[in-house]
């Protein structure tokens, strides 16, 4: 458990909270939320807390993707968190659960955050996820169709796709697009 001051950084976090990060207590407060938690969610969740201090919420319940300190991998884990009020009004505080996985294999490995990206895959996995077909990615992105189907190609044999639904499926799992963004954006942390 841990709590969190009306700017979304933690004040306090239990002994548990703090060993599912591999970080201490005192590394933990004074820092955002946005730390822990993989970029691609953070856009949503932000909302969602933003939602709490505003009162039109009093709690909410999700699975976020996190990420430890000084690990190249994320994971799932649900997150609870409650708004809490003082003498005050409005929200004072709000008070985040998140229950620790007692293994490595129990943690729900999702992906690695290396850049696997080149600027050009990125804008290419953007325009397939968009539903662009190749003439037209190609002209937006000045090359030939080939270009662009030798790109695809590559993707797919990167992220280990048969096609592109599946492509652009394996690309969310993984975090890669950013989260309730329409056309699709491919999240920095991935791109070269």
């Amino acid at each position: 458990m841990a709590s969190l001051d009306a700017a979304l950084t933690f004040q306090r976090a239990d002994q548990e909270f703090c060993r599912q990060f591999n970080v201490s207590s005192e590394e933990l407060c004074g820092r955002s939320i946005r730390d822990l938690v993989h970029p691609s969610v953070q856009q949503p969740l932000i909302r969602q807390f933003l939602h709490l201090l505003e009162g039109r919420r009093q709690r909410f319940a999700t699975t976020v993707i996190a990420v430890r300190e000084g690990e190249e991998s994320a994971f799932n884990v649900p997150l609870t968190a409650v708004a809490v009020s003082g003498n005050l009004p409005g929200t004072t505080a709000i008070v985040i659960m998140m229950p620790t996985t007692r293994s490595r294999e129990g943690a729900g490995v999702v992906t690695s955050r290396k850049k696997l990206l080149s600027e050009m895959d990125a804008r290419i996995l953007e325009g397939v996820a968009g539903g662009v077909s190749t003439v037209p990615l190609a002209s937006r992105l000045y090359l030939s169709r080939h270009g662009v189907e030798y790109h695809v190609k590559c993707l797919m044999q990167k992220l280990r796709a048969r096609n592109r639904a599946a492509l652009v499926s394996r690309a969310y799992s993984m975090g890669v697009f950013k989260v309730g963004v329409w056309p699709p954006e491919v999240v920095d942390d991935f791109v070269k």
